[in-house]
């Protein structure tokens, strides 16, 4: 098959830039005490619209180092520095960043960085395989882990079963919460990286190869879900507390079913050859945060923190204790009164991204300008 070069494909930027801006809806929300979910439309796709964030970019990350294979030889090593860098970067900075405190001994944190981190260590041995085995072995974690894990985690250590598996849904390992696993992560990403190949393709057979891929997804997630014959360990029913149409899109997330990233990798997929052709200011702009996203990432932590100190000082007289305990997975529940409305977390949140816009302007110029090698971390 023919291949064009791949110097950057401006599709990975929109919905890296996109995955960005959704991302920081979810962050906002940990602050706001609005509760991740719930019955009503609102509340529910707030939550929701985020899922989309970790399957593309875990999947993007995988993309990314293959086309970064294709213009170097140091592939592996690569892999191997940036993802421990990632993982340490997660336990420190980041760790202070979602907490604004240092009490280290009662909480840390495994969280997204931190997956991505150690996917990359592993990718750094994967890669060395053939690409056909990479990808297929990518696809196979994530359509039979709902099948294959279960029996097997008895027989696994707890700490090992908590950081591959089972993740939050277990008690921490000491103060280190896992929030997620390395699986199906590993595989998320492995596919991600076969699929580089399907991204140098010339346009029509890109084009086509995605959105077959995409749809093909989405049809099945329809099937699988709509009839409960495998992918989700939570069947969904029309006569629950939840409505129909929600409770058929509320897929586990932790660890990510196989219907969860069919729901989320398909539509992805499937929006690549859009996203190709896509000009014009708003493209722009969002495609900016796409060329630097772990800037975007590591900054907007403590940007909208801080922002909900500000909040919390206009809305309570003061800013409330609750802002300093440990998130987003440790805290106990907003003090009474606390909570905000979706409005303001809208235009908080709206806030954060134009306030980010400037920053990472002035990163992404840097970047163009200088090659210092510390640059490629950020």
């Amino acid at each position: 098959m023919a291949s064009i070069p791949t110097s950057r494909i401006a599709s990975i930027d929109l919905i890296r830039g996109a995955v960005m801006v959704l991302m920081a809806i979810d962050h906002v929300r940990v602050y706001s005490g609005v509760p991740p979910g719930g019955p009503t439309p609102g509340i529910f796709f707030t939550r929701w619209v985020t899922h989309f964030c970790a399957p593309a970019f875990v999947f993007l990350a995988g993309t990314s180092a293959f086309l970064y294979g294709r213009r170097h030889r140091d592939l592996s090593r690569f892999l191997v520095t940036r993802g421990l860098w990632l993982v340490l970067l997660e336990l420190t900075v980041i760790r202070v960043a979602w907490t604004f405190n240092l009490d280290f001994d009662e909480y840390l944190l495994a969280g997204v960085i931190w997956m991505i981190g150690w996917c990359m260590v592993l990718m750094a041995g994967l890669v060395r395989l053939p690409l056909p085995a990479v990808g297929g072995l990518g696809l196979a974690i994530i359509a039979l882990h709902n099948a294959v894990m279960p029996p097997l985690l008895p027989l696994l250590p707890a700490t090992l079963r908590k950081v591959l598996y089972t993740a939050f849904a277990e008690d921490p390992i000491g103060p280190l919460m896992v929030l997620y696993s390395i699986i199906p992560w590993i595989g998320v990403m492995a596919a991600g990286y076969a699929f580089g190949q399907v991204l140098t393709l010339v346009p029509a057979r890109r084009d086509r190869l995605c959105s077959t891929i995409g749809l093909v997804s989405i049809a099945l997630f329809v099937v699988l879900r709509g009839f409960n014959l495998y992918g989700d360990p939570r069947p969904w029913s029309a006569a629950g507390p939840m409505p129909a149409a929600l409770a058929f899109l509320s897929t586990t997330k932790y660890p990510a079913s196989f219907s969860f990233l069919l729901m989320t990798l398909g539509p992805t997929i499937a929006l690549i050859p859009p996203l190709e052709r896509a000009r014009g200011a708003l493209a722009g702009w969002i495609a900016l945060f796409g060329r630097v996203p772990f800037f975007f990432y590591v900054l907007h932590i403590p940007l909208i923190h801080a922002l909900a100190l500000g909040v919390s000082q206009v809305r309570l007289g003061g800013v409330s204790p609750w802002l300093f305990a440990n998130h987003p997975m440790g805290n106990p529940p907003p003090p009474e009164g606390y909570t905000w409305s979706l409005g303001l977390l809208y235009l908080v949140w709206g806030v954060a991204v134009v306030l980010l816009y400037f920053a990472c302007r002035w990163f992404a110029g840097l970047k163009a300008r200088r090659s210092d090698p510390w640059l490629s971390y950020l």
